[in-house]
């Protein structure tokens, strides 16, 4: 099982539910249990800017892809028999991919990929990979297991539907016939055309509540 950090010794705001403001806070650190603290509450850590203070969010609507609603084209499956995927096998590389500077709209800098390799150590944060047929890291994504949430993070791919491919491995992974969520932050076009969808806030916080208590994914322990 993951290894439980020390508690945060901040406290993060109560979120108004009437209220449409995506950035709750600014600042805090980036400690395990500050993270594990805020997804607990509904929130996740961004930089306001790349390099910039840490901004603490909230998004309403919030983007999710609920259990069985995984679209898969034709074209998506050919690609899974095309690849290989694996679990926590190159985290930092992931993480590092995702992080590279040339992305449009890139976030993660220094601080978060240290943060999360930190979780990685821990046992919380998780990365499923895909590899060609040459052995070689052309996609993969990355996020946090907590009881039953999965929250991604972020996503990269180098080849044609490489990270998609680790998506549809997440998703067979989490289907274990338990109550799980599945969390994207926000919903873009490109999600939307894989299945996620935008729910308002009051409803995010009720299925999160829903599985706090939902055992850790077998799938991420190790030797699963």
């Amino acid at each position: 099982m993951p290894t439980e950090p020390p508690p945060s010794p901040w406290v993060f705001p109560p979120i108004d539910l009437d209220d449409d403001q995506e950035l709750l806070a600014v600042g805090a650190d980036l400690e395990p249990g500050t993270i594990l603290e805020a997804y607990r509450s509904g929130i996740f850590p961004m930089p306001i800017k790349n390099g910039g203070d840490i901004g603490w969010w909230s998004p309403d609507p919030r983007g999710i892809l609920p259990a069985g609603e995984l679209v898969v084209s034709k074209s998506l499956r050919r690609s899974c028999k095309r690849y290989t995927t694996t679990v926590d096998q190159a985290f930092s590389q992931v993480v590092d991919q995702c992080a590279d500077p040339e992305r449009p709209h890139g976030w993660i800098d220094r601080q978060i990929r240290e943060a999360y390799v930190r979780l990685h150590d821990l046992g919380w944060a998780h990365s499923v990979e895909t590899w060609d047929e040459e052995g070689r890291l052309v996609g993969g994504l990355y996020g946090l297991a907590i009881g039953g949430l999965f929250a991604g993070e972020s996503m990269f791919h180098t080849a044609t539907d490489a990270s998609k491919v680790a998506l549809v491995t997440l998703v067979d992974l989490l289907d274990d016939g338990r109550p799980r969520l599945l969390d994207v932050q926000w919903r873009t076009d490109h999600l939307a055309s894989l299945g996620v969808v935008a729910i308002g806030r009051v409803e995010y916080l009720q299925r999160l509540a829903k599985v706090h208590q939902t055992p850790y994914p077998e799938a991420f322990l190790p030797g699963s």
